[in-house]
């Protein structure tokens, strides 16, 4: 048994090693480097919203640096962490410790970022987690070099928190059983709760799920009038199609709520089976015209519109080469210094700032994906329905549990 564990193991890292960006990918590198390693899934459930399209995201960021910072070029190395902790963190341990990689961006899903969040502890290494959304990464596990650029679970239940003004008044949650939906459940149903909103019951499906249409069936039975979908990427899409295809939520009393829900994944199911779903979104393309303008590139690149996760991947990788820039130096402790003084004002973040937690608190927007008759033209999807200002879309970092923040 330890023999074929040795093996599968093996196959594991041999598979993550498989996707490193050959152009950069080499260990004992120079000194006069700096470099950004990238970890992420680039096959699996969430790729879509992910993958090789954050690859691009960072290394935009790169050339519009002008490929150099304190006269050094900048590098990228990237791999797929096959959304496996423990590849994750064998991967970020490697880089820090043999690549010379001075910090790691993505940490698509939970259980990889607070992997490589632990990491980037144990080897005082900056880590910018722009992809996975467990406020746990700022609260019981926050690490000193750990900065949580994405929007988190809490900052998600603005969608919840929302509608339930708007008289939502009884829910029912399909949540995926891993860190991410469990914490989704958990923070949204405080938010509905605190509203005056009742829970009526929750059902847990693995990740990846083949088939949802016994979750569906207990959902249904509930009686609940809003499904909330505390899952994402493949396991939102297929969902929401199986909840079209039973066509319960054709009679109205029935509607869906995605917790988190990208772009990729409307483009996937289509506006036909995606309209009149809410979420909150931390980023969309065609916001204004910076972000129109930043998209526009990023589309003739990659041919898709970008997601908030590749915003994201682009902003985070950026304020980080900004800050060692301003420190004058890539001395972990002096960037992560800079980090919190430096505002962040660019396509993802509008007057967004770093909190002593490691949390960038920025605008978030709860949004409506558009009917067919909505849509002008190919990628136009979203209603944006209202701004929800930094200060209220996070909790007050003296409410967290981060043990680095001093309490009055």
């Amino acid at each position: 048994m330890n023999i074929l564990r040795a093996r599968a193991a093996a196959a594991s890292a041999l598979a993550a090693l498989a996707f490193a960006d050959p152009a950069s990918a080499q260990t004992g590198a120079s000194d006069d480097v700096v470099r950004i390693g990238l970890l992420t899934d680039m096959a699996s459930l969430y790729s879509d919203f992910s993958g090789k399209g954050s690859v691009e995201a960072v290394r935009m960021a790169i050339e519009d640096f002008g490929g150099q910072v304190l006269g050094k070029p900048i590098d990228l190395v990237s791999a797929d962490h096959q959304n496996k902790p423990d590849i994750a963190a064998t991967k970020a341990r490697e880089w820090f410790d043999a690549g010379k990689v001075d910090a790691i961006v993505g940490g698509v899903s939970s259980g990889t970022a607070l992997a490589i969040s632990e990491v980037g502890r144990q080897k005082s290494r900056m880590v910018m987690i722009t992809a996975a959304y467990t406020s746990r990464l700022t609260n019981e596990a926050c690490a000193p070099y750990t900065i949580h650029y994405q929007v988190d679970t809490n900052a998600l239940t603005n969608t919840p928190r929302t509608l339930v003004r708007q008289g939502a008044d009884s829910w029912f949650f399909l949540t995926a059983d891993y860190v991410f939906g469990q914490t989704m459940q958990a923070d949204a149903t405080a938010a509905i709760q605190a509203g005056g909103g009742k829970v009526l019951g929750a059902v847990r499906h693995p990740l990846n799920s083949p088939d949802f249409s016994s979750y569906l069936l207990q959902a249904q039975a509930s009686n609940a009038k809003f499904i909330g979908l505390a899952n994402a990427g493949g396991d939102t899409i297929a969902s929401i199609k199986a909840a079209r295809d039973f066509g319960f939520l054709r009679s109205g009393k029935q509607s869906l709520v995605a917790m988190a829900l990208f772009l990729s994944d409307i483009h996937a199911l289509g506006l036909p089976v995606a309209q009149g779903i809410y979420t909150t979104a931390s980023f969309y393309w065609d916001r204004d015209e910076k972000s129109r303008a930043w998209s526009e590139r990023f589309f003739k690149r990659t041919g898709k519109m970008p997601s908030e996760v590749h915003a994201a991947d682009y902003s985070g990788a950026t304020a980080y080469l900004k800050a060692v820039a301003a420190a004058g130096t890539d001395d972990t402790k002096a960037v992560r210094g800079k980090l919190r003084e430096l505002p962040i004002d660019d396509i993802f973040a509008s007057g967004g700032r770093i909190r002593d937690d490691g949390r960038l608190v920025k605008d978030v927007y709860l949004v409506q994906v558009k009917t067919p008759a909505e849509s002008k033209r190919s990628w136009d999807y979203l209603n944006v329905r209202a701004t929800i200002p930094g200060s209220e879309a996070f909790p007050p970092i003296e409410k967290g549990q981060c043990a680095l923040v001093k309490k009055s």
